[in-house]
């Protein structure tokens, strides 16, 4: 049997990047099932909101099935909520008691300015991969699956990288505003595969430069990056990735990066 609860929300509210510095609002979520999820919680104020013809709370979102990583907001100072290896929009509402407060916030971060309300542009994520351009390989029909052999180690920490949704929470936890764990699981995902060795050294080159002209700081090694992600993608992936810049670096020297300083 379904459990109700009534919570209080401070949303933060912001018109966009330039109109409005912002400020939280106050709104009550009264007889919310514990079986429903954070998003619904949500869709319930809205139509509350709408019905007293009050603008509704912006919040991004798509599959809800935990695969995009659209749904990403910071819950009581964690993005995507208390619940670890969990999206927003798979966190559900037992997690929370009867009477609590919840403070919900967007993306933190110079690299995602907001949108409005919870919505953050995170189309700097999509210049740092388009940075780091295609593979070349035989295009066409499909080749047969065991044409390439691949080692189960490289295959298994490729998948591993690959897990990455792009969600920005790594941005978002990390003290320094830096996105080098997604860069990194971009980065590592190809150069863990053969079909990745022909660009290797330009991709992270030119990703890493992309991502230091998006904006976002530097890595300090504090982890939060890693504790935050709903995928668990690894830090080790971060020093894989400085490993192969550097080798990138030395080959060619006259490309070196210009990188940015941690800030926020």
């Amino acid at each position: 049997m379904s459990e109700t609860i009534d919570l209080k929300l401070h949303v933060w509210r912001q018109e966009g990047p330039n109109d409005d510095k912002g400020h939280f609002e106050t709104h009550s979520a009264k007889g919310i099932s514990t079986h429903s999820s954070f998003l619904e919680m949500l869709d319930v104020v809205n139509e509350a909101l709408i019905e007293g013809g009050k603008d509704p709370i912006a919040y991004d979102h798509d599959c809800r099935e935990g695969i995009c990583g659209m749904c990403g907001m910071v819950i009581n100072g964690s993005p995507h909520g208390p619940q670890q290896l969990t999206t927003t929009c798979q966190l559900h509402m037992r997690q929370f008691k009867n009477g609590d407060e919840i403070w919900i916030e967007p993306w933190r971060a110079g690299g995602f300015p907001v949108i409005k309300d919870l919505v953050v542009d995170r189309t700097a994520f999509d210049r740092i991969i388009q940075a780091g351009g295609y593979i070349s390989v035989r295009s066409g029909s499909a080749t047969e699956a065991n044409q390439t052999p691949i080692r189960k180690d490289d295959s298994d920490r490729a998948f591993d990288a690959a897990a990455c949704v792009g969600c920005g929470a790594c941005v978002a936890a990390c003290p320094n505003a830096s996105a080098m764990l997604f860069v990194a699981a971009k980065v590592g995902h190809l150069g863990l595969l053969p079909q990745g060795q022909a660009e290797r050294a330009d991709r992270v080159r030119k990703m890493v430069s992309q991502m230091d002209a998006e904006g976002f700081g530097g890595c300090t090694n504090h982890g939060e990056c890693e504790a935050a992600c709903p995928k668990g993608v690894s830090l080790e992936l971060i020093a894989r990735m400085n490993r192969d810049l550097l080798r990138a670096v030395i080959t060619a020297p006259n490309e070196i990066p210009q990188r940015s300083a941690p800030k926020r």
